[in-house]
């Protein structure tokens, strides 16, 4: 790791600079007047501290551009100003620290930067969320050991990577690492696939077959989509992660392996053993040690990373010089909901960067679909006496939950509509907010019903004065309500992962099975 520190403020300088130099780290100085982009040309550092001038307009303009080489920059401020903070982090400090502070703290804080870029660049997994720290973090604790480990997470959040990066980091390092997606193996071959066959097991048998855990001995088996594996081969899945042995469909040696399964799956397999289509004894063996991908839209702020990373490398790849992405069509691009995550938004930047007549992303190269997927879901809502009487960020934002809570309704009569080509052509309205009978002029109940429907969607009652659980609560009891109580339906509709619905359902002890008895 390289690290460039300015002269700007010499005393935490020099001192930082002891430091890093005595832990063995390569380090540059620069005085204010030296050339500090020809410095940054030269050196090629991993990370950049600003002791000073944190603020000067050509030091941000060398931030900007050291966003799209991966470059952090830890920038001094000379006073405590939050909003400060904020407005420097997003224009691509990865942190900001107010003066004085002690060499120590400030050496911790670039140690910290160092390890997290380690270990994005050992992973490949691109982010400074929380949500993001976190799952590396987890793999960095994981891949030392050989339990089997469990990673949920939606499709295109990067399961395989996480995956592939316990194993570079694991001692099994320089061993065989094969993927198995299971859901891709017909029912009839898959026992064939895992463990083998003998000549003439069965009919084209022709000659004997090495099975993947045979292929990944002394390695790693990454067993995609463990969900959808049958369950005649669940309980020889089971048997062959407790006895480290298997046999070969045909054959009756049993033959030793030394493998570490790590196995991934898109839906809460929790959820699967309840249905009874998972083997609980099998998902007890598999879920030694968990990690969690968040979807996409938990961890948004990690978007514009992403995104420069994929049109630097994506550009590259074909040839395309791009200056970059203007400030709306990035603006847009944090606001769609991705339900395809990395994997969608990858694929989207590759298309733009082959098909932009410009050197600059603009919103006009974005397609229609993902322009208007974030706005179009917005409904014009009357808002009725209360709201209107109501003053001051507390009528906002009660008129925000109100907005975001018709929202859900219209988005529950849109997958009805898709899912019953009868009623495609009916036409939804939106019933006025009005005052609650039951709770008094000062409650609000919003409805929306399409006409004609048996069963109308729930209807949401919320007051000035309710707290924050209580109209998260109630959200969540609405959707379980309208998605009969399917968990992952009501994740989808409240725009939240599954995991964290589940975390909600046991904070309020909410039963979904009971709501969806009352529709």
């Amino acid at each position: 790791m390289r690290v460039l520190i300015t002269l700007t403020d010499v005393e935490p300088a020099v001192r930082l600079n002891a430091l890093l130099e005595a832990a063995g780290t390569q380090t540059a100085v620069v005085s204010p007047l030296d050339d500090l982009r020809g410095e940054i040309k030269r050196f090629k550092p991993d990370l950049i501290v600003l002791t000073g001038a944190i603020g000067d307009p050509g030091n941000l303009q060398i931030v900007r551009d050291q966003l799209w080489n991966g470059v952090s920059v830890i920038g001094l401020a000379d006073v405590e100003d939050p909003d400060l903070r904020e407005r420097l982090r997003t224009l691509g400090f990865v942190d900001i620290y107010t003066k004085p502070i002690s060499a120590d703290e400030l050496y911790l804080a670039v140690r910290r930067v160092m390890d997290r870029k380690r270990l994005t660049d050992a992973t490949g997994l691109i982010g400074q969320s929380d949500a993001i720290n976190e799952v590396l973090l987890k793999v960095e604790q994981i891949a030392p050991v050989s339990s089997t480990v469990i990673i949920e997470g939606e499709s295109g959040t990067g399961k395989e990577l996480v995956a592939h990066a316990m194993h570079r980091l694991s001692p099994r390092r320089g061993k065989p690492f094969i993927a198995v997606n299971a859901g891709a193996l017909p029912e009839t071959l898959i026992e064939s696939e895992l463990f083998g066959h003998e000549k003439g097991a069965f009919t084209g048998a022709a000659e004997r077959r090495i099975g993947r855990f045979e292929l990944a001995d002394t390695g790693t088996l990454f067993l995609d989509e463990i969900g959808e594996i049958p369950p005649s081969t669940q309980v020889k899945l089971l048997r062959v992660l407790e006895e480290r042995k298997l046999t070969r469909v045909g054959g009756t040696t049993q033959i030793p392996i030394d493998v570490r399964v790590v196995a991934a799956t898109n839906r809460p397999l929790r959820e699967s053993v309840e249905e009874g289509r998972f083997r609980a004894d099998l998902y007890y063996r598999l879920s030694v040690l968990g990690i969690y991908l968040p979807p996409l839209r938990e961890r948004r702020e990690d978007i514009p990373l992403l995104v420069r990373r994929f049109i630097k490398e994506l550009s590259a790849q074909h040839d395309r010089e791009f200056h970059g992405i203007s400030a709306e069509a990035m603006q847009i691009l944090m606001s769609y909901p991705w339900p395809g995550n990395v994997r969608e938004l990858r694929n989207l930047i590759e298309s733009m960067v082959v098909l932009a007549p410009g050197r600059e992303i603009g919103p006009e190269d974005i397609p229609r679909g993902i322009r208007e997927g974030g706005a179009a879901r917005f409904l014009p809502v009357h808002i009725g006496p209360v709201m209107r009487g109501a003053v001051g960020s507390e009528g906002r934002e009660l008129e925000f939950l109100v907005r975001s809570m018709l929202e859900l309704r219209l988005q529950v009569e849109e997958l009805r509509r898709r899912l019953d080509d009868e009623r495609r052509d009916q036409r939804e309205w939106v019933g006025e907010v009005q005052p609650s009978p039951a709770l008094g002029s000062g409650a609000i109940a919003g409805a929306i019903e399409p006409p004609d429907q048996p069963v109308p969607p729930s209807t949401l009652t919320l007051s000035p004065g309710m707290t924050m659980a209580e109209i998260e609560r109630a959200a969540i009891e609405a959707a379980l309500r309208d998605t009969r109580g399917n968990r992952r339906k009501a994740a989808e509709m409240l725009d939240i992962g599954e995991r964290t619905l589940y975390r909600k359902l046991r904070d309020y002890g909410i039963a979904p099975e009971e709501l969806a008895a009352t529709r």
